[in-house]
């Protein structure tokens, strides 16, 4: 538990972070948020986004109502002169990109515990391809093993805000929040096949906030094509999963 006074620092870095980006953003873009209405009044939960820009975070920061929100980056800022510090009072998760960390899976899952707000992009890293690419399990993991709902976000235009900026080029920018929704349950503790079709849920979901060019490798996902139509994308995200697992190159069947 934080003290008051690191309760109070917190609140003071939280609101200049948030300054800070909207001063920047009203010189290079604007933002819309759209759903906002499907943000849960608190947590426990899961903030689940596609992640196409070193932007995103601060975007959400500015999109989201003013709470904190807690979430993974990589092990190369902890020890940043600038972003080292900011980092540690926005409440950082530190995780060693390219493998399974277990330490900061655990780490992640007591601050759900704990009743807070963690936000993550199931991909695992930023996408190069301008479009969603295959997602790690990290998120369903979280939200099986913390028994909490998952928020899931799109991010419009994220990616050509860099360009845009370089250009001198004003970026419309959009969050487009979607309904919480609960992992599917199973019998006894997921394994990987059931934790890969569970990320494929989360993806699509992801995906279905998105304009089509962003859909990637969940473009011809018929899980996809289920929700986009209002069925239940579930029963094919085991198929999905399998062939993902069994490494098919698009979520295709």
């Amino acid at each position: 538990m934080q003290s008051e006074l690191g309760q109070t620092r917190v609140k003071w870095v939280f609101a200049l972070e948030r300054f800070f980006i909207r001063s920047l953003l009203f010189v290079f873009g604007r933002l819309t948020v759209r759903g906002t209405e499907n943000i849960p009044a608190e947590g426990p939960y899961i903030l689940a986004i596609n992640h196409m820009s070193k932007a995103d975070p601060p975007l959400i920061l500015l999109s989201w109502p003013d709470s904190r929100i807690r979430f993974f980056a990589a092990e190369k800022w902890e020890k940043h002169l600038i972003f080292g510090p900011l980092m540690k009072y926005s409440g950082a998760v530190y995780i060693n990109r390219g493998e399974v960390d277990r330490k900061a899976l655990r780490a992640a899952l007591e601050v759900l515990r704990e009743g807070a707000v963690f936000g993550l992009a199931p991909e695992g890293t930023r996408s190069r391809v301008g479009a969603l690419i295959q997602a790690r399990d990290g998120a369903a993991y979280l939200a099986s093993r913390a028994n909490v709902p998952i928020v899931p976000v799109g991010l419009v235009n994220s990616d050509q805000l860099g360009s845009n900026m370089a250009h001198l080029r004003r970026t419309q920018l959009e969050t487009r929040v979607g309904k919480p929704f609960f992992l599917p349950e199973t019998i006894g503790r997921p394994r990987s096949k059931e934790l890969a079709a569970y990320t494929h849920l989360i993806m699509v979901h992801i995906a279905a906030l998105l304009p089509e060019r962003y859909w990637g490798y969940y473009a011809d996902s018929p899980a996809l094509a289920a929700l986009l139509r209002g069925e239940d994308p579930w029963p094919h995200c085991a198929e999905a999963a399998a062939l993902s697992l069994t490494g098919g190159e698009s979520a295709a069947q």
